[in-house]
């Protein structure tokens, strides 16, 4: 805790643990709930160039357009933010990042100021909608918001159009109902295996690239004794859902007995499409074999809201991440939220989290 003026302030230093831009963004995020202003540090530390890049940029004007707030050092390349937050309100938003830069990663920060809004909000970002180092918005519309809504987070996930790398320009809506409190999450079985599904997009690209994708996956899949539904989505141009550069990727996902899972690969040039789809499949199955009922990007994605639920949260991932870690340190640190951590990094773990009960 530092002092500015006569305001107890929070101090975060952005080179702690994974030292990426993900620090910032929950920060903000958490600092924007609970009210209070705070600095970040040597933003980004870890990572070459440090500092803040466009897409961080419009992840705190977000942030602080949802709670009326005011940003310090908000330039490309500032490696110290100042963020004071006012009352989260609700209302319509629209941002470009301008950039291929993740809407993802910027809905991750936004999403729990969103829910804990008075009124309902409605969010339309442009930017990267699949993006090789973020998770796809299919995967947050088909898992994360799943999961979610086992909380009591009514939230809904729309693709205008997608956006691949260089030159981005997919649009993404996200539409949140207030939320007044949030349930536990316990995610520790598989139960009964449900429901797998697969969706296989691609744009700019012949069919039969998603059609190889789909069925490779398919076929180890099935061996596996797993019988997934596929969705193909081929887009050319003159479909508005159509990008602005070519690019294709899968997502998979489970719905078992206690919530959902699963995983995503992008497609690379130069890669056959049949080894995406493979990579894809084998992931998945390593999780259902081995009774995992969180991959692990799902789970430092969930930390937070079991940081801010009603209640003792359980999870059990395959493999503990060093994101995972950096969100556990920060919702301590912000949210004095308590954490049980069974499991070391790098491999299967079991996280168990006392939520403050945050209230609207």
């Amino acid at each position: 805790m530092t002092r500015r003026g006569q305001v107890l302030m929070i101090t975060i230093r952005g080179d702690m643990l994974e030292g990426g831009g993900q620090i910032l963004r929950l920060s903000t995020a958490l600092a924007a709930l609970m009210g209070e202003p705070i600095k970040i540090v040597k933003v980004r530390g870890k990572r070459r160039p440090p500092g803040l890049r466009r897409q961080h940029m419009t992840a705190l004007e977000v942030l602080a357009s949802l709670c009326n707030g005011r940003v310090e050092g908000l330039r490309l390349g500032s490696t110290e933010v100042f963020f004071e937050p006012g009352d989260i309100g609700g209302g319509s938003y629209r941002f470009d990042v301008g950039t291929a830069g993740s809407v993802s990663l910027i809905l991750q920060a936004a999403m729990p100021v969103m829910v804990f809004a008075p009124s309902p909000v409605k969010l339309r970002l442009r930017g990267g909608t699949n993006n090789p180092m973020a998770p796809p918005v299919d995967y947050l519309e088909r898992i994360l918001l799943e999961d979610l809504k086992l909380m009591g987070v009514e939230a809904r996930l729309r693709v205008y159009r997608r956006g691949f790398y260089p030159r981005g320009g997919g649009e993404v809506e996200v539409q949140t109902q207030p939320s007044r409190r949030l349930k536990p999450l316990v995610l520790q079985d598989l139960g009964r295996i449900l429901e797998v599904r697969g969706l296989v997009y691609s744009c700019r690209l012949p069919s039969h690239i998603a059609n190889r994708m789909a069925s490779s996956a398919s076929e180890r899949l099935r061996r596996a004794g797993l019988d997934p539904v596929f969705e193909r989505e081929v887009l050319q141009p003159g479909n508005p859902k159509c990008s602005l550069d070519p690019g294709c990727g899968i997502v998979l996902s489970v719905k078992h007995s206690y919530g959902f899972f699963g995983v995503d690969n992008l497609g690379v040039k130069g890669k056959r499409a049949e080894l995406v789809g493979l990579e894809a499949a084998d992931q998945l199955i390593k999780l259902v074999e081995g009774g995992y009922p969180v991959d692990r990007h799902l789970c430092d994605q969930l930390i937070v809201w079991m940081a801010l639920a009603d209640g003792v949260s359980r999870v059990k991932t395959i493999e503990l991440t060093l994101h995972a870690l950096t969100c556990i340190e920060l919702t301590k640190t912000i949210l004095k939220a308590e954490f049980k951590v069974e499991g070391d990094l790098g491999k299967p773990a079991v996280i168990e989290c006392r939520g403050i009960g945050y209230e609207r």
